[in-house]
């Protein structure tokens, strides 16, 4: 096993976890609900669910792209979203609509 890779994937997946969606989700059910343990396991399984097709297409995707490729685009597709975001919080208001 490769314990330096698992652990800067740890350390990546749970810094990117932080405060998302996702976890504010979680926190939302666990505050409302009656059951903890069914909140985190029912977030668990969904987190092992999603990167278990995660690991699956960036194996299958791997086969047809180098890794280096794949880490290029992965990288540019970040900073596309970035870009998105920055531009529709920051950009150009909308025209006033007639009316």
């Amino acid at each position: 096993m490769d314990w330096k890779l698992r652990g800067t994937t740890f350390a990546t997946v749970f810094l990117a976890e932080l405060g998302d969606k996702t976890q504010l989700a979680t926190l939302s059910f666990a505050a409302s609900g009656s059951s903890r343990l069914a909140v985190f396991a029912g977030s668990a399984i969904a987190l092992i669910c999603t990167s278990a097709i995660a690991v699956l297409f960036g194996e299958a995707l791997a086969r047809v792209i180098s890794p280096r490729t794949l880490q290029k685009l992965a990288g540019l597709l970040f900073l596309v979203m970035g870009a998105w975001v920055l531009w529709a919080a920051f950009g150009p208001a909308e025209a006033p609509k007639p009316g």
